[in-house]
């Protein structure tokens, strides 16, 4: 039975990885960290959880020695426009957080999962389905900091034999959870506003093309990486993983399906522009399907009809669907 800490447990994907962690391991099993404890109080309530910020090595090993924790998933970071905003602390949070989980699994002999990112990627990469290995000159602090943390858990692996594991996830979707700062924000909005308002603003030009993924995916791909054989992972820290790449008119067309006056217009954001501007438009995740047997569930097509069905079951049962509120406090 394994026993998991998650750091940046409320986050984005580390409150829904979490929720199928403790389903699949039981509560007890799952521990749970985040700098903040005012947000996501119900998974908060429902097992072991401690206010901690990533960067307390002497915390955390406290915390992994008295669970006896044998995984990480170390999921704490800064997202890409975020990041942007403030480099310096991008830098400090995403490289400091990474190093000091790095070294309680060290001490501790924990495996540990860490995401990459198509942030990795730069304007040099070849732009359509982007190989597994080639070039990686990012132009975003964010993605900066997503090269060093692939080439640092290879290090911890190859000198300390740290089981470190990893994919290179694409733009995140998710019914239940907001964005957190990042690029692809506006594909998670776009469903929100569309069964709110039937109207979106959108902040990157509409033939922007960026490789996408449905959370039940995501967490899919962060759960069976970490129980593959070991001896079959060649690339194992920076495994391209993808389902669906599109662009925001796409998007948009598949939701006039189900809400036919859907209205799309643009306010470009510079920044955000700047940085999708410089990702691939898809990823090749051959090396994911061959080394631990990845394999996508969602279409943007399947995506969109269970978005749509489950904010629509959401807003008829009362629950908040102020996307733009609920966003704001995830940051």
């Amino acid at each position: 039975m394994k026993r998991i800490l998650i750091n940046g447990s409320l986050g984005q994907l580390g409150s829904e990885i979490a929720v199928a962690l403790r389903t699949r391991y039981g509560a007890d099993q799952v521990v749970l960290t985040d700098i903040r404890d005012d947000i996501n109080t119900e998974l908060i309530e429902q097992g072991p959880f401690y206010k901690v910020d990533c960067r307390d090595g002497k915390r955390l090993s406290e915390i992994v020695n008295e669970h006896s924790i044998d995984t990480i998933y170390h999921l704490a970071a800064l997202l890409s426009a975020t990041s942007e905003r403030d480099p310096l602390l991008a830098w400090d949070i995403n490289m400091n957080g990474l190093m000091t989980a790095l070294e309680v699994a060290r001490e501790s002999s924990c495996a540990v999962f860490t995401p990459s990112s198509i942030g990795s990627f730069g304007p040099t990469t070849p732009k359509d389905f982007t190989p597994q290995d080639t070039v990686q000159r990012p132009t975003s602090m964010y993605g900066i900091t997503k090269v060093a943390g692939e080439l640092l858990c290879d290090y911890y692996h190859h000198r300390y034999d740290v089981d470190t594991r990893g994919v290179r996830y694409p733009g995140i979707i998710s019914s239940m959870t907001p964005p957190g700062g990042g690029t692809t924000d506006y594909a998670v909005e776009i469903y929100y506003a569309a069964v709110t308002s039937k109207s979106y603003e959108c902040p990157l030009a509409g033939n922007t093309y960026l490789d996408m993924m449905y959370m039940p995916d995501a967490v899919s791909a962060a759960i069976r990486i970490m129980e593959a054989d070991p001896d079959a992972l060649r690339h194992r820290n920076a495994f391209n993983v993808t389902s669906m790449s599109f662009c925001p008119e796409e998007q948009a067309a598949y939701i006039r399906n189900h809400v036919p006056d859907f209205q799309l217009t643009y306010a470009i954001d510079p920044v955000k522009q700047a940085i999708a501007d410089s990702w691939p438009n898809s990823l090749e995740d051959y090396a994911a399907q061959v080394e631990w047997g990845w394999k996508p569930t969602y279409d943007l097509a399947s995506m969109t009809d269970d978005m749509i069905r489950t904010l629509r079951e959401r807003k008829a049962n009362g629950l908040p669907l102020n996307w733009q509120a609920e966003k704001r406090k995830a940051e």
